[in-house]
C-alpha cells in the first residue's frame, strides 16, 4: 500500500466516477464497483470478476480496503455474543448480536465511535473518552460480520440494527447518516429503515437536522431521569440539552417524519425509580406517542448507582402502565460477557 491509496469505502461514487472517466473507462463500471463493494461485500478487486483485468489492477493500484478485524468473540449464557473488531490503525470496538430466536428476532447493536465524549457516570465507555468518531464503512462492517455470524450461528440473518454501542451517533452525523443509506439502499444491503433505530443521549440541534433531512429510522432517547436536577448528575449533556429543549426537538422530530419514538430509561436502585419519578416520566411521555423501554441497569467498577430492586422495578412500571404509558421492562442481556447496557 502506498502512501497515495485510499479507501475505496470512503469516497463517493461520483468521486469513483470522476476517477473512472480519468483512466478512459465507461461510467457503467462504477456501478458495477458500487455494487460490488456494498451489495456484494467484496473487500478486494480480484473478486470483481465482471470487470476488465487491467481495471482491477488500476483499482488495486490506487485504492485499498481498510477492514477490521475480529479480536474476540464471547458467548453469553443467555444466546447473546459480543464481537471485539480490531480496526485499521488498532483501535478496538464492540458490537453485539442479541438474538430473540422466539419473536425471530437477532438485533445487532453496533457502535459509533471508539470510546466516547458524553462521560455519562454510570456508563463505562464514556470512562475512555472520545478516541476517533468511525467512518460509515466501519459501521457497516460491523452490521456485515454480525449478520454472517447470526447465520452460523442461529442459521437466521440479522432482523433490526441499533445504533447503540460505543458512542454517540449524533456526534458523528455525516458518517452514521452515510451508514444508514448504505445499509438502506437497494445498492447496499437493503434492509428496511424502520428496522434501524438510533439511540442518543440527546443532541437537540442534531435531532432537528435529521427531522429536516428527512431521515426513515426510528429514534431513541436515552433519558434515564425525567427532571432536569437528576439528568444534570447522571448525564452532563443534559446542561446544554434540557429536557424542555429536548422534548421540543423530539416533537418537531415526530411532526416531520413521523418516525418512532421511545425513551431508554435504566432504573437506578432509590435515584430514578420512585413513584413520584414515574409521574414526571409519565408527563414527559404527553406531548407525542412514545414508549417507555426500562432496562436493568449492570453495573461497572466505581459507579454509585446499583440496578433496581426487583419490587420496585415491578412498581414504577406498573405505575407508569397505570398513566397510560406504554412500557416494556428490558430484562438485561448478556451481562456474564460485559455485553450489556
Amino acid at each position: 500500500m502506498t502512501q497515495q491509496q485510499l479507501d475505496i469505502r470512503k469516497i463517493s461514487l461520483d468521486q469513483l466516477t470522476h476517477q473512472l472517466k480519468s483512466w478512459q473507462q465507461p461510467a457503467f463500471r462504477s456501478s458495477q464497483i458500487w455494487s460490488w463493494i456494498w451489495q456484494k461485500g467484496a473487500t478486494n478487486f480480484d473478486s470483481m470478476t465482471n470487470l476488465p483485468q487491467t481495471l482491477r489492477q488500476q483499482l488495486t493500484d490506487h485504492f485499498v480496503f481498510r477492514l477490521p478485524t475480529i479480536d474476540l468473540i464471547q458467548h453469553s449464557s443467555d444466546g447473546t455474543i459480543k464481537m471485539r473488531l480490531v480496526l485499521h490503525d488498532g483501535h478496538k470496538i464492540e458490537s453485539v448480536l442479541i438474538p430473540v430466536p422466539a419473536d425471530n428476532r437477532f438485533t445487532v447493536c453496533v457502535s459509533s465511535q471508539v470510546g466516547c465524549s458524553l462521560t455519562c457516570s454510570f456508563c463505562a465507555t464514556g470512562r475512555m473518552g472520545r478516541l476517533r468518531n468511525l467512518d460509515a464503512a466501519e459501521i457497516v462492517d460491523q452490521v456485515r460480520m454480525v449478520n454472517q455470524l447470526c447465520l452460523e450461528t442461529y442459521n437466521q440473518p440479522l432482523t433490526n440494527i441499533v445504533y447503540m454501542g460505543m458512542g454517540e451517533p449524533l456526534l458523528t452525523y455525516n458518517e452514521m447518516m452515510r451508514s444508514v443509506e448504505i445499509i438502506t439502499a437497494p445498492w447496499g444491503l437493503h434492509m428496511s429503515p424502520r428496522r434501524i433505530t438510533l439511540s442518543t443521549a440527546g443532541i437537540a440541534k442534531a435531532i432537528r437536522k435529521l427531522a429536516d433531512d428527512g431521515i426513515k429510522v426510528n429514534l431513541a432517547l436515552s433519558l434515564h431521569a425525567a427532571n432536569d436536577d437528576k439528568r444534570n448528575t447522571i448525564m452532563p449533556i443534559n446542561e446544554s440539552n434540557n429536557l424542555a429543549v429536548l422534548m421540543d426537538a423530539l416533537a418537531y422530530f415526530y411532526q416531520k417524519t413521523g418516525n418512532r419514538l421511545s425513551y431508554e430509561y435504566i432504573a437506578f436502585n432509590g435515584f430514578n425509580d420512585s413513584s413520584q419519578d414515574a409521574r414526571q416520566l409519565a408527563q414527559l411521555c404527553k406531548r407525542f406517542p412514545v414508549r417507555v423501554n426500562i432496562i436493568e441497569y449492570n453495573a461497572i467498577d466505581d459507579a454509585p448507582f446499583e440496578k433496581s430492586a426487583e419490587d420496585r422495578l415491578t412498581a414504577f412500571a406498573g405505575y407508569l402502565t397505570e398513566m397510560g404509558v406504554t412500557v416494556t421492562v428490558r430484562r438485561s442481556r448478556g451481562r456474564d460477557i460485559d455485553a450489556a447496557c
